[in-house]
């Protein structure tokens, strides 16, 4: 087995490296498999032999295909990372968002405030909006455009950016 391993050794391990996309440790596990493999064979391999390279390759190309196909076979892993580490939503972030937001509503004025409400919170169309508030088209298009300009400065004033 020493010598068998001194003479197919380095080889070997050359080629099982290009087989394993370079991953050094698993070709070495790879190399000893195919050794203990061949240890285990010996009285099958022919001594007479001009080479034992393409048994030894054979078999080392078998078991990275074995190694691959036990690999796609499994779920990914997660990694190493502890569980407790994973944020899960609790809502305060959400709570915190909406405060910001209703304190930043009380910075605009009441017309900014009221054209807002009707088309955004209360999904309503221009047209519809200005119906309800009494008020021409055009007036609820430039309130909405100045309400949301004030409203994203009162939102960067309490430190949210867009």
């Amino acid at each position: 087995m020493t010598e068998l391993y001194r003479v197919y050794g380095r080889p070997l391990l050359s080629f099982v490296l290009r087989l394993t996309g370079g991953d050094r440790h698993w070709a070495e596990d790879v190399v000893q498999e195919t050794m203990i493999r061949a240890w285990r064979s010996a009285h099958q391999l022919d001594e007479n032999a001009a080479s034992l390279l393409p048994w030894l390759a054979t078999v080392a190309r078998r078991i990275v295909i074995d190694d691959q196909r036990r690999k796609n076979a499994r779920p990914q892993e997660a990694g190493e990372g502890p569980l407790e580490n994973m944020r899960v939503p609790d809502g305060l972030e959400d709570l915190l968002r909406s405060v910001v937001v209703s304190e930043a509503l009380l910075a605009l004025s009441p017309a900014h405030r009221e054209v807002l409400n009707e088309t955004f919170f209360r999904d309503r169309s221009v047209n519809e909006a200005a119906r309800r508030l009494g008020i021409p088209v055009g007036t609820v298009k430039s309130r909405v455009y100045y309400a949301l300009r004030a409203l994203r400065v009162a939102l960067e004033e309490r430190g949210v950016t867009p």
